[in-house]
C-alpha cells in the first residue's frame, strides 16, 4: 500500500503514513504493531496496511536494555506476535534474539503450506544514480562485535545483520520483507535451489574424478605411462592410414 499525506495528531505538521517519527516534533508516529506480518502500522490504524490483520499493541517485555546499532539510543523491550524483541523507536529497526527469529520463521513457514506459491526476490536497493547503496557493517547490540551482512536463505534479497550467537538485526521493514518471502514458499524454493547446487558440485566432481583417475586397458588394468604412449601412438598411426 502506498504511503499517504496525513496530520500529526500533535503539532499537525504534513507528514508520511509511514513516516515512524514527526520530522517537526518529533512525536511516534508508527511503530511496528502488526502481529501478523510485523509491518509498520500508523498509530491509531486498526488494520495492518500490508497484510489486513487486526492491530494489536505492543506490550512491554523483560528484555536487557540494548543500545541500537544505528542511533546508538536505547532500545524498548516490547512484545509483538507473541515474540520478544528489541525496537527502536527512531529508526524502526528491530533487534531478534535466535530463539525468537527461529520461531517466527517456523511459524510463518507452516502458514506458506496453506498460501501456497513460491515468491520471487526483491530488486536489489539502489540509490538514485543507479548505483548500489553503499554497505555498513553494524555491530552486535550484545557483544559488540561487527556483525555479517547476510542474504537471507540466500535467494531472498533481504540483506540482514546477523550476529550467529545472539541474533539479527532487521533495518527498517526488512522484517516483514522476510516473512512475506517465508509466506510465499521462500525457503521452500531455497532449500530446492541448494540440493540443485549440491547435486551440480557432486556430479562435477565425479567428472573430475574419471577425467584424472588412472587410464586402464580392456580388463581393467591400470596402464603405466609408457603403455599410455605407445596407445596414443598407435591411435595417431591408425587415423594416418585411415586419412591416406
Amino acid at each position: 500500500m502506498n504511503a499517504e499525506t496525513l496530520n500529526c495528531p500533535n503539532c499537525g505538521a504534513a507528514i508520511s503514513s509511514d513516516s515512524p517519527r514527526c520530522q517537526y516534533c518529533e512525536s511516534k508516529l508508527a511503530t511496528v504493531a502488526c502481529p501478523s506480518c510485523f509491518g509498520m502500522m500508523f498509530i491509531g490504524s486498526r488494520h495492518c496496511p500490508h497484510c489486513g490483520a487486526e492491530a494489536a499493541e505492543a506490550k512491554a517485555a523483560e528484555l536487557s536494555i540494548l543500545k541500537c546499532p544505528r542511533c546508538k539510543g536505547d532500545m524498548s523491550s516490547v512484545s509483538i506476535g507473541g515474540e520478544s524483541m528489541g525496537e527502536c523507536e527512531r529508526c524502526g529497526g528491530l533487534w531478534i534474539e535466535v530463539s525468537a527469529f527461529d520461531r517466527i520463521c517456523a511459524d510463518r513457514e507452516k502458514q506458506s503450506i496453506v498460501l501456497g506459491g513460491a515468491s520471487l526476490a526483491p530488486a536489489p536497493q539502489a540509490e538514485a544514480n543507479g548505483k548500489v547503496a553503499s554497505v555498513r557493517y553494524i555491530p552486535c547490540p550484545q557483544c559488540g562485535n561487527l556483525m555479517n551482512r547476510i542474504n537471507f536463505a540466500r535467494c531472498s534479497g533481504v540483506i540482514v545483520d546477523v550476529c550467529r550467537g545472539h541474533g539479527t538485526w532487521f533495518d527498517r521493514d526488512e522484517l516483514s520483507e522476510v516473512v512475506q518471502f517465508i509466506r510465499g514458499g521462500g525457503l521452500d524454493l531455497a532449500r530446492q535451489k541448494e540440493k540443485r547446487e549440491i547435486e551440480s558440485q557432486r556430479e562435477q566432481l565425479r567428472t573430475e574424478q574419471r577425467l584424472s583417475g588412472p587410464r586402464t586397458d580392456m580388463l581393467g588394468m591400470p596402464l603405466t605411462g609408457e603403455e599410455r604412449l605407445s596407445g596414443l601412438a598407435a591411435a595417431r598411426g591408425l587415423l594416418k592410414f585411415l586419412l591416406e
